[in-house]
């Protein structure tokens, strides 16, 4: 018969062991999560909640009508091979995408403008810094091809309606800054297009998102329009402000004024008379002098003429 004293101490001896074997082990707990790798990979939201209108500070961001903005260009993580780390930003031009590498071929990828005809380029560049609602200055090559740009030769200040948009990210490739920028605008209806000087254009909200998930150095990829690798950086030269022809003016046929000819009176020499040394006086014409014919007076009676002189 087992004592019941027994069974209570061998009870007590896989407790008493792990008494023992805590004093020796550290406990196992969860490693603090690094805060750039937390901002890294927050959560995606859906797009009802992404791009919905909100308020960056004191400016007021529109909402992005979904019903007219292409499921494709929203905000949202996919699978994506790259030997790229994570927080790298790789842009493929061709597809207007956007990728902002999290982990080993994850990535969330998002709806880009790119650069119009002329103004593609490709390459390697880091991130210098980011700027919230930056003031824009237009270079002076955009000047002189859009001259009404000319007010804005000193800056923009930031707002809603400046072309940088709420927030910019500088980039560098080799240490030079050659003017591109990834940067929101308010043309959401841009996206998906070939319409910027070659800088990245994104969502509002959108460009919001991955600045607060990027970070200062981070590696940004830029490839070439078919998704291929490219060799070196490729800055394309932007083609010159096109002349305005001036409008042609119709010459006025020219008239020929009528020829004025001046014509003075000599009169003609007159003759000399050889033996006086005078010239002869010109012949007097004879004056004709009209005669006036006589009235008969009508004859009186002599009767008649006595007493008229009588009276």
């Amino acid at each position: 018969m087992r004592r019941p004293g027994f069974s209570l101490r061998m009870a007590a001896v896989p407790l008493a062991v792990a008494l023992l074997l805590s004093g020796c082990v550290a406990p196992v707990g969860t490693a603090p999560t690094d805060p750039a790798t937390a901002k890294r990979n927050a959560p995606v939201e859906p797009a009802e909640v992404a791009y919905v209108a909100k308020m960056d500070g004191d400016i007021a961001i529109p909402a992005v009508p979904l019903e007219k903005f292409p499921e494709q260009y929203r905000r949202q993580e996919v699978d994506y091979t790259t030997d790229q780390p994570p927080g790298s930003i790789i842009i493929h031009p061709g597809q207007k995408y956007l990728y902002f590498v999290t982990g080993k071929n994850r990535a969330i990828r998002y709806g880009i403008s790119v650069g119009k005809s002329g103004f593609e380029w490709a390459g390697e560049a880091v991130v210098s810094q980011t700027k919230n609602w930056p003031t824009w200055t237009p270079p002076k090559e955009m000047i002189a091809r859009s001259p009404k740009l000319e007010k804005w030769k000193d800056g923009q200040p930031g707002g809603p309606t400046n072309p940088l948009g709420a927030r910019a990210i500088y980039l560098l490739s080799n240490g030079r800054d050659y003017g591109y920028r990834i940067h929101g605008t308010p043309d959401w209806w841009s996206i998906g297009r070939n319409a910027s000087s070659g800088c990245i254009r994104m969502v509002q909200q959108d460009i919001i998102d991955l600045n607060q998930r990027v970070s200062k150095g981070a590696n940004v990829l830029v490839l070439n329009a078919d998704g291929s690798m490219p060799k070196g950086l490729k800055i394309p030269t932007p083609p010159k402000p096109k002349k305005v022809a001036k409008p042609k003016m119709t010459p006025i046929p020219k008239v020929e004024e009528p020829e004025i000819k001046t014509v003075s009176y000599q009169p003609e020499a007159e003759e000399v008379d050889s033996a006086a040394g005078t010239a002869p006086k010109p012949p007097v014409a004879d004056t004709i002098v009209p005669t006036i014919p006589e009235v008969p007076r009508p004859s009186v009676p002599a009767d008649t003429a006595a007493a008229e002189r009588a009276e």
